[in-house]
C-alpha cells in the first residue's frame, strides 16, 4: 500500500516547454539575433540574417583561402619568451601557456607557403584567440621571416590581419615590430613583389600603425573595426560625436583608406584574381 500518492496534473492550457538542443543556436554579434548555427557554417561563419562575419581561427581562415592541401607552414616551432619578467593580475608566462592551451598554436601569428587558386603566395594569418592577436617580438619575427621567405623565392605576400595591436606585456620591444615588419615589407616592395593586406575584425593599435595599412592592394571585410585607437578613446579625447559608422570599413572605403570590401565567400576568388593580375597572366577558371 502506497503512504503518498502523486494528484494528477492538469495540463490543459499550460504552455509545454520547448527544449533546445545546446549549441544548435548562436547569437549574432551585430544584429543580435539568434540564427542556426548550421546556417552560419555554411556561410563560412556569416550571420545569414545580415552578412555579418564572426569571428573565426587562423587555422579555419587557411582552410576558407588556400587551395586543399596546399598549406606549408613555417617557422611553427618559434614561441615567445617572458623577457620582461611581465605581472600585472597574472604572470605574462602564464598568459602565454594559457593561450597555447586554447588555440593550439605556439603564438599569434601562423606564416607558411599556399597556393590560392593555383598562384603561389606566403601567407600570414593572425590568430585573435591567443592574446588578442596582439603582436609581440615572435609575431614581428615570423612576419619579418615570411617576407623574406617571399622575396627569396620571388613570391606575393598576403597578411591578414586581426589584433589588438602590440603587445604590452613585452614593453618597448613589441613597438619595435612595428618598424621591423615596415622595413621587411620596403625590401619586399624594391625586388618588385606584391603585398595584399586584409583587414579583418578587429585590426588596431600598432598592426594598423605598420604593415597593415602597407599593402600594394587593401582589402577588408564587412563591418570590421579598423583604426589606431579605439572609438570610444577619441570620443573622450576629442568629447565629440563620432560619424556613424566611425572606424567601419565602409566608413574607411568612403575616405579612400581601403580599395575594396570582400564578403568572406568572395575573398578567395578575390585574392585568386588579384594574384593573377600581378602575376601578369590570364586569371584560371575558378
Amino acid at each position: 500500500m502506497a503512504w503518498f500518492r502523486r494528484k494528477p496534473e492538469d495540463t490543459e492550457g499550460t504552455p509545454k516547454k520547448v527544449v533546445i538542443a545546446e549549441g544548435l543556436w548562436i547569437k549574432c554579434d551585430s544584429c543580435k539575433e539568434i540564427v542556426y548555427r548550421a546556417e552560419v557554417e555554411r556561410a563560412g561563419r556569416v550571420c545569414p540574417k545580415c552578412r555579418y562575419p564572426f569571428r573565426i581561427s587562423s587555422r579555419e581562415r587557411i582552410g576558407l583561402l588556400v587551395d586543399s592541401g596546399s598549406f606549408e607552414e613555417h617557422q611553427a616551432a618559434l614561441s615567445s619568451t617572458d623577457p620582461l619578467g611581465f605581472k600585472d593580475t597574472k604572470r605574462y608566462r602564464d598568459r602565454l601557456r594559457a593561450a597555447k592551451q586554447k588555440t593550439s598554436t605556439e603564438e599569434a601569428v601562423v606564416t607558411g607557403l599556399a597556393r590560392i587558386g593555383g598562384y603561389p603566395a606566403v601567407l600570414c594569418v593572425f590568430e585573435f584567440g591567443f592574446l588578442g592577436g596582439s603582436m609581440g617580438s615572435v609575431v614581428g619575427e615570423k612576419l619579418a621571416r615570411g617576407i623574406e621567405l617571399a622575396i627569396d623565392k620571388h613570391l606575393p605576400v598576403i597578411i591578414v590581419a586581426a589584433s589588438g595591436g602590440a603587445r604590452m606585456q613585452e614593453g618597448i620591444l613589441s613597438l619595435m615590430q612595428m618598424a621591423k615588419t615596415s622595413a621587411a615589407l620596403e625590401r619586399l616592395g624594391r625586388a618588385k613583389l606584391p603585398y595584399l593586406s586584409v583587414l579583418t575584425d578587429p585590426t588596431t593599435g600598432g598592426v594598423t600603425a605598420s604593415f597593415a595599412m602597407l599593402g600594394d592592394v587593401i582589402l577588408a571585410e564587412p563591418r570590421a573595426l579598423i583604426g589606431f585607437a579605439g572609438p570610444r578613446v577619441i570620443a573622450e579625447t576629442i568629447r565629440q560625436p563620432l560619424p556613424e559608422g566611425f572606424q567601419r570599413s565602409e566608413f574607411l572605403l568612403d575616405h579612400g583608406q581601403l580599395d575594396m570590401i570582400v564578403e568572406r565567400r568572395e575573398l578567395k576568388d578575390t585574392l585568386r584574381r588579384l594574384l593573377a593580375f600581378f602575376a601578369d597572366q590570364p586569371t584560371p577558371p575558378a
